[in-house]
């Protein structure tokens, strides 16, 4: 890392060089106490975080950037340019339009699509709802009951109603539940989900094609989560519904999930480009230094950090991301062949991408619930820890895929653990012995 920072560096002062040499101010220059007291509360403060960057951390969606990508944004963010219009941010504007077309090529949209950055998947999403409503007022939007909650949220934020369709078996949305309701009531936009947040699982977006089709609906995936996986091919990840993107309306992925990028980095694509006459609107001191395209005049948000931009210009150039993502697929398969030949632990459901949800055995949903909650304690807490997450199922779901348990709760926590970091893949054998042995200690 050090290496990289110091080219980091080096970009930057030789930026500055350019513009000869700046005066400084007494007023910017710190306080060497107060400084010192307060560094040395900042270090304490954040050695409190979780080891993120280490296989033992096999819990929510979290990881650290790639050191390229670090560097990148440490470069950037010295110059603090603005994306909003190019005089803001000349050179990271070019560098947002190249990676949001290197985006639109991964899913195969065309090559005028439209789209930027954003600070989220959540604003990301809800830019697309917006663009549904102003093309279809009045109409609802459909989701699945697995998809993220954001679209419920948003849907609630743009005076729009927001309808959640059941989910299948298999946790996917049930597509002729959504038929049902494109019959029944005003369907404007209907969210797809590639990679659900909490196993993992990717519509059958192929098949919910014909729902375009059949009642003119907008096709939306939400690929926050699992955009990247479009990188894999078969026997890896489903190909189809990932190549079915490319006929989608529109498509939101997240960098700073699986595109090794730092917090917040989302994207949101449309494939027809004329979408952009919606954004217009009046700025009359930001988009003066050029007549080529503003990105703050096809984004609802204002102020975006250049630094977002050129960290995924540089980190899609540099790596390749493929090999990565495939790592997380095998370790999550891994693992659950070994689960599948454990006396103390169980798979709720095989991984379809890199999420892995599984629950120590024992013959009731209650005691489920609690052993799972006490390996999670105990997982975090003890002196060689292991750091997990929960995903809560309902009692109806839970008992359909698990007949043989008692349900004597309204529902079940099983464990989850996200395995995106192509470290996990060698650490797998040990993920399970340690979360193996926690069971025990619960009773499993």
């Amino acid at each position: 890392m050090t290496p990289l920072l110091e080219r980091a560096e080096d970009v930057v002062a030789r930026w500055r060089a350019q513009a000869g040499e700046a005066p400084a101010h007494p007023a910017l220059e710190p306080d060497p106490a107060r400084l010192e007291a307060a560094w040395a509360e900042f270090g304490e403060r954040l050695a409190g975080s979780y080891p993120f960057f280490h296989p033992r951390y096999a819990g929510q969606m979290l990881k650290p950037p790639h050191p390229v990508a670090a560097a990148a944004y440490a470069a950037a963010l010295q110059v603090n340019a603005n994306n909003h219009a190019l005089d803001g941010g000349p050179a990271t504007s070019e560098m947002e339009k190249e990676v949001v077309r290197d985006l639109a090529a991964m899913f195969g949209l065309p090559g005028d699509a439209l789209g930027h950055l954003t600070s989220s998947g959540t604003i990301a999403n809800l830019e697309a709802l917006w663009v549904g409503r102003e093309l279809a007022p009045g109409r609802v939007v459909v989701h699945g009951a697995n998809a993220h909650y954001t679209h419920g949220r948003m849907c609630q934020v743009l005076g729009v109603e927001a309808l959640a369709a059941p989910a299948d078996a298999d946790g996917r949305i049930d597509l002729d539940a959504v038929d049902a309701l494109c019959r029944s009531r005003a369907v404007g936009t209907v969210v797809l989900t590639a990679g659900t947040t909490g196993t993992g699982v990717v519509d059958h977006i192929h098949e919910a094609l014909a729902l375009r089709e059949r009642h003119g609906v907008r096709l939306h995936v939400d690929a926050a989560y699992g955009g990247f996986f479009a990188l894999l091919d078969e026997p890896l990840v489903p190909a189809a519904p990932f190549l079915a993107i490319a006929a989608c309306d529109s498509v939101v992925v997240d960098p700073h999930k699986h595109g090794l990028q730092p917090y917040g980095c989302g994207a949101v694509l449309f494939a027809d480009p004329t979408v952009g006459r919606l954004y217009k609107h009046d700025s009359p001191y930001t988009y003066f230094t050029s007549g080529d395209l503003h990105l703050g005049e096809i984004s609802l948000e204002c102020s975006r950090a250049g630094a977002a931009a050129a960290a995924l210009w540089l980190t899609l150039r540099a790596l390749d991301l493929a090999p990565i993502l495939a790592a997380g697929v095998r370790a999550a398969r891994a693992w659950a062949d070994l689960i599948r030949s454990s006396d103390v632990l169980r798979l709720h459901q095989p991984p379809e991408l890199d999420i892995l949800t599984y629950f120590p055995a024992a013959g009731t949903a209650s005691a489920i619930d609690a052993a799972g909650a006490g390996v999670l304690e105990e997982g975090m807490s003890g002196p060689d820890p292991v750091y997990l997450s929960t995903l809560r199922i309902d009692a109806a779901a839970f008992a359909a895929a698990h007949p043989d348990v008692a349900m004597d709760a309204g529902g079940v926590r099983v464990l989850r653990s996200v395995l995106m970091k192509p470290e996990h893949e060698p650490h797998v054998p040990w993920l399970h012995e340690r979360v193996s042995a926690c069971a025990r200690d619960h009773g499993a």
